[in-house]
């Protein structure tokens, strides 16, 4: 097998969720105060909604959170050997942390999760209208991942040396900088692969300095065109043009020269912007009655992609099986997907 195909090469570190998602209707996300399309933590006036949620939709439960969903994404990409990738995270010592568990299990993703009773596992209402979705976080557990308590611990940390390519989505930023920092210098120490997600506009803009202060570690940056119109604006980049704002965020310092970084902006059904090239890459159509559930969507993206780097495959190899997986994933409910992947 070649070097890319050895169990751990892939890290990921973030919220371990269990997704709660439904079908809901506009008075709904009004009742909230949500917008269609975004995602956010809940605050005090959300606590009501995941109750209600269950209570008067049909609900359907998954693993989710989003490095784990794309840990998990490029794992089935992959196929064989089992456990590739690596998954760090906090979940609580309840019902829904042992689903978590098991579900990790049965993606075959080696999850060690930080066990603590003080929460409860975090989960994340998807509220689903047409083809958009409102996420609301409520992190719990997820919030007490400490990197003393777990990522420090010997077993834990040599888990994280053995991998290649490591992956954190820009949510964990709100939890623990620290942890983040630790995985970032040793990725580019030895000159090993570090990618993030800006995930949300909120993280590029009240969690600017937490970002930024990863940023000089990032090979790989992910977004979609919304987050990179808000981390453009939060830059003074004085730009909307996505490829421009692309451009610019691979212009930002880096510390390690060996590679240069590469930007990945992707706009739904149009083109994916790549900063490294001039180049963009048409999405696969997709007729829009086909579309079940965008909840994922990016996540399964990501995932794609990061298992076409975890086999040392060209860029434009990466974006394909990126392509490839996003489009498995929006014609179905959740981050799910069938068996095996059809992808060549």
């Amino acid at each position: 097998t070649s070097a890319g195909y050895v169990a751990n090469s892939l890290f990921g570190m973030g919220n371990p969720l269990l997704d709660i998602s439904a079908v809901v209707d506009k008075d709904f996300l009004d009742k909230y105060s949500l917008k269609p399309n975004d995602q956010i933590l809940a605050e005090d006036k959300h606590k009501a909604l995941f109750d209600e949620l269950v209570k008067k939709f049909k609900v359907e439960y998954h693993a989710g959170g989003a490095t784990q969903n794309s840990i998990k994404i490029a794992q089935w990409m992959i196929q064989e050997p089992h456990n590739v990738g690596t998954f760090f995270g906090c979940i609580g010592k309840d019902k829904f942390g042992e689903i978590l568990k098991q579900k990790a299990k049965e993606t075959h993703v080696d999850a060690h999760y930080y066990e603590q009773d003080e929460e409860p596992t975090g989960t994340c209402a998807a509220c689903i209208t047409g083809d958009n979705r409102s996420l609301v976080a409520n992190l719990a557990a997820a919030n007490c991942y400490k990197k003393e308590k777990h990522l420090d611990l010997e077993e834990n940390w040599k888990l994280v040396e053995k991998a290649r390519v490591y992956y954190i989505a820009g949510f964990f930023l709100t939890v623990s900088v620290e942890s983040i920092l630790k995985v970032a210098k040793h990725a580019s120490e030895n000159n090993k692969l570090f990618c993030m997600n800006l995930s949300a506009p909120f993280i590029c803009q009240f969690f600017k300095d937490s970002l930024m202060q990863v940023m000089p570690y990032i090979d790989v940056l992910f977004g979609n065109e919304t987050e990179a119109t808000a981390f453009a604006k939060e830059q003074d980049f004085e730009t909307e043009d996505i490829q421009e704002i692309a451009k610019k965020a691979q212009a930002l310092p880096k510390v390690n020269k060996k590679r240069q970084r590469i930007v990945v902006f992707t706009q739904g059904k149009d083109d994916t912007v790549m900063g490294s090239s001039k180049t963009t890459f048409p999405v696969l159509k997709i007729d829009p009655k086909d579309i079940v559930d965008t909840n994922g969507a990016g996540d399964a993206f990501v995932g794609g992609f990061l298992s076409g780097l975890v086999q040392e495959k060209p860029l434009d190899q990466c974006v394909k099986a990126a392509h490839y997986s996003a489009n498995v994933i929006i014609r179905r409910a959740g981050c799910t997907f069938p068996e095996k992947p059809d992808f060549k």
